[in-house]
C-alpha cells in the first residue's frame, strides 16, 4: 500500500507527512506529528475524546482520515495555552477541578472553545448540549458547565 503526502498546518504550524491512507487524523497527529494530547476513547466517534476542530468545524479525528488533512486547518488542545498562558477555559477547569483522569479533558476543552467562539454568551442549556458528544466517566458534568459558563463570562468581559 503506497503512503500518501499531505501538508497541513496544525494549530498555525505548517507540516508535511507521509500517512497510509486509512490512517485516521488521531493516527497522525499522535503517531507522525507527536502531538498526544488528543485521546482515543472509543475509536467510534462516540466519545468526544479526540475532538478537533478542523476549517472551523468541530470533528472527531478518529473519523477523519489522515489524507483529509490535506490543506486543511487543524486546531488541537496543543494550540489552546499561548506558551505558559493558559487560555481561560483551562484555567476555568482547574479553578472548577473540571477533571480528574484527563482523558476526556483535551475534547472536552476544544469543544468549548469551539463553541464559545460560535456563541460567547450561551446559555447553560446551551452548553449541556454541544458538550453533549464529550463522554466523562469520571467527574460527571456538573463541574465542567460551571466551569465554562464561568470562562465565558470571563472572555466576554475582557
Amino acid at each position: 500500500m503506497s503512503k500518501y503526502h499531505v501538508t497541513t498546518t496544525v494549530n498555525n504550524d505548517e507540516f508535511e507527512f507521509l500517512c497510509e491512507p486509512t490512517q485516521t487524523m488521531l493516527d497522525v497527529l499522535r503517531d507522525e506529528l507527536n502531538l498526544t494530547g488528543s485521546k482515543e476513547g472509543c475509536a467510534t466517534g462516540d466519545c468526544g475524546a479526540c475532538s478537533v476542530v478542523m476549517d472551523g468545524r468541530l470533528v472527531c479525528s478518529c473519523l477523519v482520515l489522515g489524507v483529509e488533512m490535506e490543506g486543511k486547518s487543524i486546531e488541537t488542545i496543543e494550540g489552546m495555552a499561548d506558551g505558559d498562558d493558559l487560555h481561560p477555559l483551562q484555567q476555568k477547569f482547574l479553578d472548577h477541578a473540571a477533571l480528574q483522569c484527563g482523558i476526556c479533558t483535551p475534547g472536552v476543552l476544544v469543544s468549548a472553545k469551539a463553541l464559545l467562539e460560535k456563541n460567547p454568551d450561551p446559555t447553560e442549556t446551551e452548553v449541556r448540549y454541544w458538550l453533549a458528544g464529550n463522554l466523562c466517566r469520571c467527574t460527571g458534568y456538573d463541574k465542567i458547565i460551571r466551569a465554562v459558563m464561568d470562562a465565558a463570562k470571563e472572555m466576554r468581559a475582557a
